[in-house]
């Protein structure tokens, strides 16, 4: 797929579905007559990496919850995303699970009390990693987009931090700002 045949924006990951939906991926996928699923290959509590303790303003090595997905579209792989919580907000909770989560983790965080109301993203490229490449199915010499995304809450407080990589000849992002 090239970049030219996806266009991904934000907004849909940031709004809690109505009860019942299933999770946006697999609803914006499933709109372009495809099948959008997701492989969560860990979850649980981890001792918060530099770059997360930083967006999260924790102390690094503090414990964090985190959920490590490869997202699929159609069976083969295009994202690897890292979500990652403070502890306070989703320890014990599905969240730490690694169950799939009926609406999305935007919808069970709602239902927790937590809903973002301010989003912070900052994109980059760069040469993957060898992990990243086989996981992925790149080529050696494909670079990725690097997404960071952090979710704040009405009084300014982190609940989300998501770190995503995706092929970048594979993705387009698309940011509409509605001013006044």
């Amino acid at each position: 797929m090239s970049s030219s045949d996806w266009v991904s924006t934000s907004l849909p990951y940031l709004t809690p579905r109505v009860r019942g939906r299933a999770d946006a991926w697999s609803d914006e996928a499933g709109a372009r007559g495809h099948t959008g699923t997701q492989h969560i290959v860990l979850a649980g509590e981890v001792p918060a990496p530099p770059e997360v303790a930083e967006l999260l303003g924790v102390a690094q090595g503090e414990p964090v919850v985190v959920r490590r997905r490869v997202i699929e579209l159609d069976g083969s792989p295009c994202e690897l995303t890292d979500t990652y919580y403070p502890a306070e907000v989703a320890r014990g909770t599905r969240l730490a699970g690694t169950a799939k989560i009926r609406g999305g983790a935007v919808t069970l965080l709602a239902e927790l009390g937590y809903v973002g109301v301010r989003v912070c993203e900052d994109v980059t490229a760069r040469v993957p990693s060898a992990e990243e490449r086989e996981t992925l199915r790149m080529g050696p010499d494909e670079p990725v987009l690097r997404l960071a995304r952090l979710t704040l809450d009405g009084e300014d407080r982190p609940i989300q931090a998501d770190l995503m990589t995706m092929p970048a000849h594979r993705q387009r992002l698309r940011y509409e700002i509605r001013i006044g």
